[in-house]
């Protein structure tokens, strides 16, 4: 019995990404380093949520900017990739970030959503905005990708 390999430049962005989501093992990543969990993966939108943790601390002891700013360039670029074609890639241009209000580092679930604007021929832009586990927004931001055709 021969097992059937998957081309993957086959597949188009959105297809690549819930393939990846759905693996049983995830291969080295920034989201298996922090601890992402996928919440939705659909045409240009993505969930995804981390839970704080001690070592997330920034010198102050709450939760490092850093953080917020990884989950936010996640889920937009994630976005972007949902739009795109089979053999497309994309990369951070721009990414801007406003931080509302600071998260202890005791466990608290933030959840990322990121959503599309616009994709073009060469660059594309989306938004999110990071919330509390009490529904409270506590950042928000935009992206800029280029677009690798």
């Amino acid at each position: 019995m021969t097992r059937q390999k998957t081309d993957l430049s086959q597949l188009t962005g959105l297809e690549l990404l819930r393939m990846m989501t759905a693996l049983p093992e995830q291969p080295p990543n920034i989201g298996k380093l922090l601890g992402m969990e996928v919440g939705a993966v659909e045409y240009g939108t993505v969930e995804f949520s981390t839970v704080s943790r001690p070592d997330f601390a920034n010198p102050l002891g709450n939760v490092h900017g850093g953080i917020c700013a990884t989950l936010l360039d996640s889920v937009m670029g994630c976005a972007v990739h949902t739009t795109l074609e089979p053999a497309t890639g994309y990369s951070t241009l721009e990414l801007k970030v406003n931080y509302l209000r600071t998260v202890p580092t005791s466990g608290v679930r933030l959840t990322a959503h990121g959503t599309i604007i616009h994709t073009g021929r060469s660059t594309a832009t989306a938004e999110g905005k990071v919330f509390d586990d009490q529904g409270r927004l506590v950042a928000h931001g935009t992206t800029t990708c280029l677009i690798h055709r």
